[in-house]
């Protein structure tokens, strides 16, 4: 076979720089290799990456698209570096370590959710340092679909990656620079013949496509949540076999208790607002706890706090309601920063949990996707405390163990006159992600109540039957 004498000339080059080694060593994958790849000592020689990268844009790179360009660190960073210099495109930085001071960033550069980005890298074997560059990359909200690379071991990294979305270019196989080596009187036939014998025998570990939390069942999903509310509310759902909420927005107690008679028995948990209350009262949360406990429901407190720190403690302890004594949850807004979740987390309670406003469900509000994802990042340091997100988008956050509370639905899309949007169940739950569905005046508001619970329960119910079906 006659190859390209550009990719000759590197080969024998890397073979006399010592980046390609024959012997016994280890690989980071743990799997032991008569061949050894070490293109760290590359960047002594400025013409072997000035070579590497003409080639890699000359065979790999054609027709593909992209906005930035972020080498896996460390080995391939100088390659990205030349590579963005040469096409003009943006370059992006991973780190191995988030930082824990500043911006805390794990990816560092300009960039927007919803832009793409090209991984470069030098040698792939199992493709698993490739993956955790493709992982964060995707958290930021960045579209990553390709990959080019200096050598492919042939080990089960390019099936991996294919699997997990991301397609790889090579200039070089092992197959393919063992014979070139070989050709060229740099290694016997027998090192070849140990090498080949080496691939068929020995493959990487099966890296598979990380599951989506919209696939798992609400059991399972109990398991991986850290926040002892988010479990306990899984269990419930799945349980009772309900996954809706009903917002009990009405201003007198006795129509909230009699309204939780007749519907308790059809919901996992009961969103309240208690400053809209114009009786409320000690008896009034005895009386609520009550109905809880005896319809296996939890209670949400729809407070969205939003001030600082010390000022949100005193909301959620003191004064007339006292919501950290009865209610599991609360949400809360992320723009006041991290105070807010310091306040909560240290306020007294022992099975409490926060909802986060990710996203809001009326129109023309001024929440941005940057304001989404930094509010799930700053959530994260928190898994003890975060009960899930209040959003609309199933790609706002990966984590299983949370959950997505969604409001703004009703049997039919619609919109009031005060701007807030109604999606349908079969939109909120099969479309956009929704775990547990808030509903308020189409229940609230219905001639009877609980007849349309029970219609409510059902149709999302049988929503989230299917979209577990069929995944």
């Amino acid at each position: 076979m006659a190859y390209d004498k550009k990719l000759v000339e590197l080969a024998i080059k890397l073979f006399s720089i010592d980046a390609v080694k024959f012997g016994e060593f280890t690989t980071k994958s743990g799997i032991k290799t008569p061949v050894y790849f070490d293109l760290r000592v590359i960047v002594s020689y400025p013409e072997v990456m000035e070579s590497i990268s003409n080639l890699l844009l000359e065979i790999a790179m054609q027709n593909l698209k992209y906005d930035h360009v972020c080498g896996v660190p460390y080995t391939a960073l100088p390659i990205a570096t030349l590579l963005s210099v040469q096409t003009k495109r943006s370059m992006l930085m991973r780190r191995k370590e988030t930082k824990a001071y500043g911006t805390k960033k794990s990816i560092e550069g300009h960039y927007k959710a919803g832009q793409s980005c090209l991984i470069v890298e030098d040698v792939v074997t199992s493709g698993s340092s490739v993956l955790e560059t493709v992982r964060d990359l995707r958290k930021e909200g960045l579209i990553v679909t390709d990959a080019v690379i200096i050598l492919d071991r042939e080990q089960g990294g390019k099936k991996n990656l294919e699997v997990n979305d991301v397609q790889i270019k090579s200039l070089f196989s092992m197959t393919t620079l063992i014979d070139i080596l070989m050709k060229n009187g740099k290694i016997t036939e027998e090192i070849v013949l140990k090498v080949k014998n080496y691939l068929k025998e020995t493959q990487a570990p099966v890296i598979d496509k990380p599951v989506e939390r919209i696939q798992l069942p609400y059991e399972k999903r109990a398991e991986l949540a850290t926040n002892s509310v988010a479990k306990q509310l899984f269990n419930i759902m799945a349980t009772k076999k309900t996954n809706l909420c009903l917002s009990v927005d009405l201003t007198s107690t006795t129509k909230i208790l009699d309204l939780l008679e007749k519907v308790g028995e059809h919901v996992c948990l009961v969103k309240t607002h208690a400053d809209i209350i114009e009786d409320f009262s000690n008896d009034f949360i005895t009386r609520l706890k009550d109905l809880a406990q005896r319809f296996n429901f939890l209670i949400l407190e729809d407070r969205k706090y939003a001030d600082i720190g010390h000022t949100v403690s005193l909301q959620y302890t003191k004064g007339l309601h006292k919501v950290a004594e009865w209610a599991d949850c609360v949400t809360a807004h992320s723009l006041p920063g991290e105070g807010i979740l310091k306040a909560l987390n240290s306020a007294n309670g022992v099975n409490h949990g926060v909802f986060f406003l990710a996203e809001m469900s009326c129109e023309g509000n001024l929440i941005t996707p940057e304001y989404r994802e930094s509010t799930v990042s700053m959530a994260a340091k928190y898994p003890d405390l975060i009960t899930g997100f209040v959003c609309q988008n199933k790609d706002t956050f990966k984590d299983p163990g949370f959950i997505q509370l969604t409001p703004g639905v009703q049997l039919e899309s619609s919109k009031d006159n005060l701007g807030q949007v109604y999606n349908t169940p079969e939109k909120v739950i099969l479309e956009n992600g929704g775990d547990v569905i808030v509903v308020g005046r189409g229940i609230v508001a219905a001639k009877s109540p609980e007849t349309q619970a029970v219609l409510y329960k059902d149709t999302l119910w049988k929503c989230y039957l299917k979209r577990v079906a069929e995944n």
